[in-house]
């Protein structure tokens, strides 16, 4: 697959999915996951997050830059690792600013909390299991009777 398709899969995997796994790295140096909606995935794989200034991902950012954004959803998962900052630029949050953000922050985008990250990725990688379920049983099934590796689909990694 080539780099433009494989960038393109790995977007298509983030806009269907929604909701990442956002992991960072704490005070201690532990890994930290939480789910966040992004709200934008550029075509370069550049993601943008609505958070509190007060949360423990904006601290970890500020400490350590360097994250990892998981999604899944049915038979495809996407890993992208990158770099994280965090942006309070008015303009942009008013760009990004949605119904369903409201549910978070009632008092619109003007509220002094309200933060984006912006993730720049440096690569990703991705997983497709055709088929579903039944496919990948299928699959366990034929490599446990043929005693051989067991297949489920295509994965690729992308530098982005």
């Amino acid at each position: 697959m080539t780099d433009a398709k494989g960038i393109s899969k790995v977007t298509e995997i983030i806009n269907d999915s929604k909701i990442g796994m956002l992991t960072t790295i704490n005070e201690e140096g532990a890994l930290v996951s939480r789910p966040l909606a992004v709200q934008e995935v550029k075509d370069d794989g550049d993601m943008w997050f609505f958070t509190a200034l007060g949360t423990s991902q904006v601290a970890h950012v500020r400490r350590d830059s360097r994250v990892n954004v998981a999604f899944g959803k049915n038979t495809e998962w996407v890993s992208v690792a990158g770099t994280a900052e965090v942006v309070t630029d008015r303009a942009k949050i008013h760009e990004l600013w949605n119904q369903a953000v409201e549910a978070w922050f009632p008092d619109g985008p003007d509220t002094p909390e309200v933060c984006l990250l912006h993730i720049d990725p440096d690569s990703a990688e991705y997983w497709h299991s055709p088929g579903g379920t039944a496919a990948t049983v299928l699959q366990w099934v034929k490599s446990k009777v043929t005693s051989s590796r067991m297949s489920v689909g295509e994965s690729g990694t992308v530098e982005l």
